[in-house]
């Protein structure tokens, strides 16, 4: 993943996910740049992308290339995160689900059959090591203030 972006990554059913996908991320505000790649499961079966954000774009179409699975899609985001724009792709009428929206080291898990390759589920991130003491409780909190997600 390029550096300091986030990933969303889930399936569709419709060749019209990439419009879709793109005017639900461009709606959500000026300041987000993205990139996005939808991988056909029939017809000529190519990966399409768009986006705002060249860069973005083509890590998301590499990406979509090394999963190499029928009708999932990969969101790249910068200067946003998922929380801002997960409830509108999850709207969309064509997403069936989605797997991951993380900045997190992310493993992707694949079966192939005779009919080509799926997403399974997602490994997103590392084992948690404890539970958080009321001290970093307090410090989480207080970073969602800083942040604007907390009054």
């Amino acid at each position: 993943m390029p550096p300091g972006a986030n990933v969303i990554i889930g399936q569709s059913h419709f060749i019209k996910t990439v419009e879709d996908l793109y005017e639900a991320l461009a709606e959500s505000g000026t300041a987000i740049k993205f990139g996005l790649a939808f991988c056909e499961a029939s017809g000529p079966r190519l990966v399409r992308t768009d986006g705002n954000d060249e860069a973005l774009e083509a890590g998301a179409g590499k990406i979509a290339m090394q999963l190499a699975c029928g009708h999932c899609f990969i969101v790249l985001v910068k200067n946003g995160f998922p929380v801002n724009v997960l409830n509108r792709i999850k709207a969309l009428s064509e997403v069936c689900s989605v797997f991951a929206a993380t900045a997190n080291p992310l493993s992707v898990i694949i079966a192939q059959t005779e009919a080509g390759r799926g997403i399974l589920g997602v490994i997103d991130g590392a084992t948690p090591l404890r539970a958080e003491n009321d001290s970093e409780k307090s410090e989480r909190n207080e970073l969602l203030k800083k942040i604007g997600y907390k009054r």
